[in-house]
């Protein structure tokens, strides 16, 4: 008995894997506003109905996939988080954020694109978007930052926005505010690339990345060489 539900688990996640690779492969093709249960169910020749007992919606498909991709690229960047330094940790981190979503730019932009009409993210979605900040902001606060520059004092309202955000481990208020800073930056950065804004510019990216992730990092306080990779 034991071995029989063994096996239909067995089956189970493998249909629910290829039911998901064959969604990422919808979106590469006609992007996530097309996507449906019907097309994918089609596909791979299964009835919508049977589709549905593994996701009862598209928007279940949806939120799957999107916990996939934020901890496909939570899990590069933990991979890559090694070095005797903070400053070495982080760096790599931000490499192989890049890496990653240069491997994997559909299931980038499903998670930093355009807003999908209709979809509202459930917060299942948010441990795994976390990863990733919360990394950069760990691997922060495990050395004693100093920046590179004094920045402005925060205003009344910035800094009671930054008491109340609940993360672990947190900094001094300016030291969030600066790791935010930089986060956003990041994502940019790898935004604009994946979406040809530096065509004209510093197309191929590689050298500018470089030297802007380390100007990031002396930024928030990793001392270290600029652009030092």
């Amino acid at each position: 008995m034991n071995a029989g539900r063994t096996a239909r688990d067995r089956a189970r996640a493998e249909l629910t894997r290829e039911i998901k690779d064959e969604a990422r492969r919808q979106l590469a093709v006609d992007g996530a506003q097309k996507l449906s249960l019907r097309s994918v169910a089609r596909a791979l020749g299964m009835v919508s109905s049977a589709l549905y007992r593994y996701f009862p919606s598209r928007d279940d498909l949806l939120t799957a996939l999107i916990i996939d991709a934020y901890n496909a690229m939570g899990d590069a960047a933990d991979e890559a988080a090694v070095g005797e330094s903070p400053r070495e940790r982080w760096l790599s981190a931000c490499h192989a954020i890049r890496a990653w979503a240069r491997a994997n730019p559909h299931e980038y932009a499903l998670i930093y694109g355009s807003p999908i009409p209709g979809y509202r993210a459930p917060q299942d979605t948010v441990a795994a978007a976390a990863r990733v900040p919360l990394l950069l902001l760990k691997t922060l606060t495990e050395a004693e930052p100093r920046p590179a520059f004094e920045a402005p004092p925060l205003t009344d309202g910035l800094a009671d926005q930054l008491e109340r955000l609940d993360v672990e481990p947190k900094p001094a208020p300016e030291t969030l505010n600066r790791a935010l800073m930089v986060w956003s930056q990041l994502f940019g950065m790898l935004s604009f690339e994946l979406f040809g804004q530096f065509v004209g510019s510093v197309d191929p990216a590689d050298e500018f990345f470089a030297h802007a992730v380390g100007q990031m990092a002396d930024f928030v306080g990793l001392a270290g060489e600029v652009g030092d990779r």
